[in-house]
């Protein structure tokens, strides 16, 4: 195959084709590239792009040490978010605060990824700070790849346009309130928040929040669960952090029967959700029943979780970001400056009730696992919107009180600490993505994964990325 056809190639064939030695890291690498430089200029996914880095580093590997690790990508060129820190290459978080900041050191998520064969090309754009829409003051917006005129969602929206238009195989992610799984399903590509701890953290974040999570992206199932062997593991700074209770993920995918009974909610009882969106992903639910799995509509209780959300949301940011309001308060976008506050003007009564809603929610998903295997539900309530809209306002009528409740329905999974797979699973009548989420139990990532991928046989729809970019 010509190197400039690799693009095309899911993550587990090129990894294959290396493997075999048929193809070589450079040759992959250098199909990257000219990927890049061809698309990248109409969608805006990698504005910072490392390519003397990943050209260095793809002569110099050692393929056969490489080969005799069997979790190795092998110079896989990877995107990684603007939100984790690379080594010698310019991360901005998409402020501007930022623009000039080189780190000294990876992170832990993407040294994790670098010790297992990975290869970063470029990193991915992001809103500033946070938010469901990729656009930021230094490099710009992101542009859909399915429809250059709308958002690919966000935050990690560069990485899941960069995916769809065939620039990488795999990409980082980050998820507090949706920040992966939205633009997974805005881009048709598939995004997994895992279990806190199965993959490592940087130092920038609280060392014991049990909200973020780094995860992988990919175009397909099979190509998550090839970058989440090669993204776990323990890291010191990580206290939080463990090893894999799998010991491949990627072999799990059909060692597990099909579940006897899942649930499925249009909207979890507490958000609005758009008429588009509730037919698509219901008649996707529907047709697991031809697997010969029962779809039942028992859910969860999910009440109070929103507000409870946003209380312990805004004392991260306000943790994270306290110090940087109050010295650059006028190079911060106001919406963020507003979350944060939210930290600081949190009452004991609301971080109490905010816990003791956390604590519900746990208890009611533990005893929601006792009848059902897994919990579906839309990934998002809204298909892509315009990009020149910041975020959405209204559903089907119904006012957004903040510029994050448009993504509710992400938010209110965080909150059960399950991990969740978001899974392109049809397109609206305009062409544009729908995605479904799947909830599994804690630590059992391989029995959700060989899950999604059998409903994405039964889907098929995984076959339209990478998406021809006009």
């Amino acid at each position: 195959m010509k190197e400039t056809q690799l693009w095309s190639l899911t993550a587990y064939e090129v990894v294959s084709l290396l493997r075999k030695k048929e193809v070589g890291p450079l040759d992959v690498l250098q199909s990257s590239i000219a990927r890049i430089e061809e698309v990248d200029p109409k969608i805006n996914a990698l504005p910072i792009k490392c390519f003397e880095r990943a050209i260095e580093k793809a002569k110099n590997i050692d393929i056969n040490r490489e080969l005799k690790n069997p979790k190795s990508l092998l110079g896989l060129p990877i995107a990684v978010k603007d939100y984790n820190d690379l080594e010698g290459v310019r991360t901005t978080y998409g402020s501007a605060i930022f623009k000039n900041n080189t780190p000294k050191k990876s992170d832990a998520t993407v040294h994790q990824l670098e010790l297992n064969g990975a290869n970063p090309v470029g990193k991915s754009n992001v809103p500033e700070w946070a938010g469901g829409h990729t656009f930021n003051p230094v490099h710009g917006v992101t542009r859909n790849p399915f429809n250059l005129g709308r958002t690919a969602g966000g935050s990690s929206g560069g990485s899941a346009a960069a995916l769809a238009s065939g620039q990488v195989w795999l990409a980082t992610g980050n998820d507090l309130g949706g920040s992966l799984r939205t633009p997974a399903a805005f881009n048709n590509v598939v995004g997994l928040r895992p279990s806190i701890g199965l993959v490592p953290r940087g130092r920038r974040l609280q060392p014991f929040d049990s909200l973020w999570v780094e995860g992988p992206m990919a175009r397909t199932v099979t190509d998550v669960a090839l970058m989440l062997d090669a993204g776990v593991g323990h890291a010191e700074e990580d206290p939080l952090s463990f090893g894999s209770p799998f010991n491949s993920f990627l072999k799990s995918l059909g060692k597990f029967p099909l579940p006897i009974r899942v649930a499925f909610s249009e909207d979890l009882g507490i958000v609005p959700v758009s008429q588009e969106i509730r037919s698509t992903t219901k008649k996707a639910a529907l047709s697991i029943q031809h697997l010969g799995v029962q779809v039942s509509d028992e859910i969860p209780n999910f009440s109070g979780v929103l507000d409870a959300f946003h209380t312990l949301r805004g004392m991260l940011l306000a943790s994270m970001m306290g110090d940087l309001v109050a010295e650059h308060r006028s190079n911060i976008l106001p919406d963020i400056i507003k979350n944060v506050e939210v930290g600081y003007k949190a009452t004991s009564h609301d971080i109490i009730n905010a816990e003791i809603i956390r604590k519900k929610i746990t208890h009611s998903m533990f005893d929601f696992f006792k009848t059902n295997d897994f919990l579906i539900c839309p990934t998002t309530s809204v298909s892509p919107f315009s990009i020149n809209e910041p975020f959405v306002n209204e559903i089907d009528g119904v006012k957004c009180q903040t510029y994050i409740d448009w993504f509710a329905i992400t938010f209110a999974l965080t909150m059960t600490g399950c991990p969740v797979l978001s899974l392109p699973c049809g397109f609206t009548e305009n062409g544009l993505p729908v995605g479904i989420q799947i909830v599994g139990k804690p630590r059992q990532e391989g029995k959700l994964l060989a899950f999604a991928k059998s409903l994405e046989d039964q889907f098929n729809v995984s076959k339209f990325v990478p998406v021809k970019v006009f």
